[in-house]
């Protein structure tokens, strides 16, 4: 049997930890774009070892900026969108990805709380560790959505008092409430976690669960998108059980429809993943319309240095990089370039830049947005190198790693070259 555990409301849960006066009234979590990446102000930011939606890989508290300082903006409009809304919110409207505006509207007494990111992480791990306590076999799914593999492990009959013995747990030592979805397979686990919300716990049995998710509306089910829900509604599919009657038309698709019928009919879906393996990473930013083309390529070399220090901390050698620019009007450019060289933040930065003016192809639009990633990850073994670019690479990652362990030590911001400084003629480094 697994079990899928989902933590509710999460971020809203997290500063509730922390402040009774939170509980049972309209409160909500919302976010803005970290700009203050771009500040030549000092701040302490740590790094995301988590992923999922709406999870900032650089982590800065803003937990103690009050709703003006944070949400309200200096021409005195309302920022940011929500992220996370507690119950009582969603009883006004209010939801994921709307606009604080919006949800404001809808809720005049909603309790706006900037986003406190080292609170999140450091609660997801402390979850983790506790689930790896009492369970041999856990994935950590999202930063506040885990999976655990209990085959062999506690009879079936027992499933549910564990999971009870987990889920009080969790509350007694962490403040947190969680929902657990039990059944034969990883993604029908996952979707019955959505009929145990909230603060609750469901368990359906193999032999009862396709009559339970025949009815179902295939949007319910974890992992189809709206394209593919159009997709399958035109093949007259609207319930997980038309699914299930598809077979040949599904396996027709290979792997990807394969894998969602047996994810949907519970078929070999049992393998739980202890570590991701990351296929790219990356870093963007989106901000009012920018003009100024030495401005966003300062905040290209900043987002450079930032990406940077996040691929010598996953220890990772990227040969691809990539840039993606977002202009008005929904205009967008993007390219990649491949390398065959040893990564290091000097030549890094310096093919970013490169990019950016090769493809900046609307030179007259304000840019806002600027992505910046790096892929197809690789050893040094594979490289074909002269024997004197080598030499010179080794030297340029020696110095980035020397880098690194100041950044490591003192913060990402520590040392600043001069050309992400908005006065070019300052020498000071922050």
């Amino acid at each position: 049997m697994f079990i899928h555990l989902d933590l509710d409301c999460f971020f809203v849960s997290a500063h509730r930890t922390l402040d009774n006066s939170l509980k049972n009234i309209p409160v909500a979590v919302g976010g803005r774009s970290n700009l203050n990446i771009f500040s030549s102000q000092k701040e302490v930011r740590k790094i995301s070892q988590n992923s999922g939606a709406f999870v900032s890989t650089i982590l800065t508290n803003e937990g103690n900026k009050t709703f003006k300082d944070y949400f309200v903006d200096e021409n005195g409009k309302i920022r940011g969108i929500i992220t996370t809304s507690s119950y009582e919110a969603r009883g006004f409207g209010v939801k994921t990805a709307m606009s604080v505006n919006e949800a404001l509207r809808l809720c005049p007494s909603l309790k706006m709380i900037p986003p406190n990111y080292p609170l999140y992480h450091e609660l997801s791990q402390k979850l983790f560790k506790l689930l790896e306590e009492e369970i041999p076999l856990v994935e950590q799914f999202s930063i506040d959505e885990f999976f655990a593999d209990l085959r062999g492990y506690v009879k079936e009959e027992d499933i549910v008092a564990f999971a009870y013995k987990i889920k009080n747990r969790i509350e007694k030592e962490l403040k947190l409430p969680i929902s657990i979805g039990i059944a034969h397979s990883k993604y029908l686990a996952k979707l019955i976690t959505e009929y145990a919300k909230p603060d609750g716990i469901k368990y359906i049995k193999k032999e009862h669960m396709q009559s339970f998710i025949k009815d179902i509306p295939i949007e319910k089910f974890p992992g189809i998108g709206k394209g593919y829900q159009q997709r399958l509604k035109g093949y007259g599919i609207k319930t997980l059980g038309d699914i299930k009657e598809k077979k040949n038309l599904f396996y027709s698709w290979k792997k990807p429809g394969i894998e969602l019928y047996n994810r949907v009919c519970g078929i070999n879906d049992t393998k739980i993943v202890q570590q991701r393996d990351k296929k790219s990473i990356g870093m963007g930013r989106s901000f009012d319309p920018i003009y100024d083309r030495d401005e966003l390529i300062r905040r290209v070399l900043i987002l450079s240095r930032y990406l940077c220090f996040i691929v010598k901390k996953s220890e990772v050698n990227p040969l691809t990089y990539a840039i993606k620019i977002k202009y008005e009007s929904n205009l967008k450019s993007k390219n990649y370039i491949n390398v065959n060289r040893i990564f290091n933040e000097s030549d890094f930065k310096a093919t970013m830049k490169k990019l950016f003016i090769q493809n900046d192809t609307h030179a007259s639009h304000g840019v806002i947005q600027l992505n910046l990633t790096v892929s197809n990850f690789s050893n040094e073994k594979e490289f074909t190198y002269n024997i004197f670019e080598y030499e010179n690479d080794l030297k340029k990652r020696e110095l980035s790693n020397k880098l690194q362990y100041l950044r490591n030590k003192y913060g990402i911001d520590i040392i600043k070259t001069a050309s992400e400084l908005k006065d070019k003629l300052s020498t000071k480094m922050l």
